[in-house]
């Protein structure tokens, strides 16, 4: 009945999500095929558990394998396609598709579905924003996928409450109970028997008759002089070298080794512009961009870049110590797990997108004053708006929010930072 209810998981919304994946195309239609067969390899497990009894942990997590290895490559596929203009798409389901380890979860896995849910609309918001004046096709695609989760919840709530349920044990004769009472006595000892008679108990006899000869047994003894004693002899003191533990250099210091460093990569791929692992470089300038164009900046580190012209959008991923100056973007300019950034525009941006960041400023031009700033996860953000004169006025992004319960629900103010 388990495995039942969860087909009609895969009949019913997770059909309509792949549908209109479908109907979108593109990077989406290749997303929601992984997806689809993520989910098929979940049911053959849980098939599986219907009709076979908990295996140890090394062998569930073999069984566990086909699931784990669609949900990899479904978040593979999203790094591989960062650029792509379906990102917040394929973010969505990246982030909440780790919702199919709730076998692994105990004792309480439909809350940790909820949570995996919750963690997806971050980037689902971001899909209706941009897409439902357009095409609703995009928020019924959004529709699905979280009816997905919610169904997924609600089917962990009834079958597996506690935890992934195995099948009964095996069943058959139960084994026979334990005898009752205590064991016989061994039998007693014969002391007349002639142990010198017994050839395989020579060496026993042998010691018996050193034993039998009372104060005698002492007279062979050596001994102990003064040279002998260690507390009146301190050279005697010395012993073996105490144990060094084996030096981490060797072959198993291959561990420890740093990994090789990425070269630095100044290209352009059709649309794309591509700026990853540069370190130290203050003169990364990209010229001759295009409205359509990207520009993509992967894990650089104390660099500047300098973008001339007009172009769709911009995003920096793992950057540190980085800043970036541009014209004007048709679309946004987004951090994401970002430390220590800096941005100016001199034209126009219309979003600034600022999600898993610790320190991030924002210079404005008087034609951006309009901006939608939008944050998640992050601190340490500041808006620099300028003046008359030229300089600069800082407002700190608000971090600290306040909310009280009501008989309306929930009410969230800012708790402004006086210090």
């Amino acid at each position: 009945m388990s495995a039942n209810a969860y087909n009609d998981i895969l009949l019913g919304p997770l059909a309509q999500y792949v549908l209109y994946s479908e109907s979108i195309g593109g990077d989406v239609a290749t997303h929601s095929k992984m997806v689809q067969q993520a989910f098929q390899a979940q049911l053959d497990f849980l098939k599986n558990a219907s009709r076979s009894v908990e295996p140890p942990q090394s062998q569930l997590l073999q069984l566990l394998s086909p699931t784990d290895k669609k949900i990899q490559e479904i978040q593979g596929f999203r790094e591989k396609n960062r650029v792509s203009k379906l990102f917040n798409h394929l973010s969505a389901i990246s982030e909440s598709i780790p919702a199919l380890g709730w076998v692994a979860v105990k004792p309480a896995p439909a809350p940790y579905v909820k949570e995996m849910n919750d963690a997806g609309q971050f980037y689902t918001n971001r899909v209706l924003k941009e897409w439902k004046e357009t095409d609703k096709t995009h928020v019924n695609w959004v529709r699905a996928w979280a009816e997905t989760l919610t169904q997924l919840q609600q089917y962990v709530k009834q079958y597996h409450t506690t935890g992934l349920v195995w099948a009964v044990t095996n069943s058959g004769p139960p084994p026979p109970p334990p005898p009752s009472g205590l064991p016989p006595p061994p039998p007693p000892l014969d002391l007349d028997s002639n142990f010198g008679d017994m050839n395989v108990n020579d060496d026993r006899a042998a010691l018996f008759a050193q034993i039998n000869q009372g104060e005698d047994i002492t007279k062979k003894l050596k001994k102990v002089t003064s040279e002998m004693q260690t507390h009146k002899n301190p050279t005697l003191r010395t012993g073996p070298a105490p144990f060094k533990a084996p030096s981490s250099t060797g072959v198993t210091g291959v561990r420890n080794a740093p990994p090789a460093e990425k070269q630095p990569v100044f290209s352009r791929d059709g649309k794309k512009w591509l700026i990853e692992y540069h370190k130290g470089n203050q003169n990364l300038v990209v010229d001759n961009v295009e409205m359509n164009n990207v520009v993509y900046v992967f894990k650089c580190e104390q660099s500047n870049i300098r973008v001339n012209g007009k172009l769709n959008s911009v995003v920096l991923d793992s950057c540190k110590k980085t800043s970036i100056v541009f014209d004007s973007l048709v679309s946004s300019i987004e951090f994401i797990n970002c430390q220590s950034v800096q941005m100016q525009v001199l034209g126009k941006v219309p979003t600034i997108s600022v999600d898993k960041t610790d320190g991030c400023q924002m210079y404005l031009s008087k034609d951006s004053l309009d901006v939608e700033i939008i944050s998640s996860k992050s601190s340490e953000m500041n808006i620099l708006v300028p003046k008359d004169n030229g300089d600069y006025t800082e407002f700190p992004v608000p971090e600290q929010f306040k909310t009280t319960v009501s008989t309306k629900g929930l009410s969230t103010i800012i708790v402004e930072n006086k210090g």
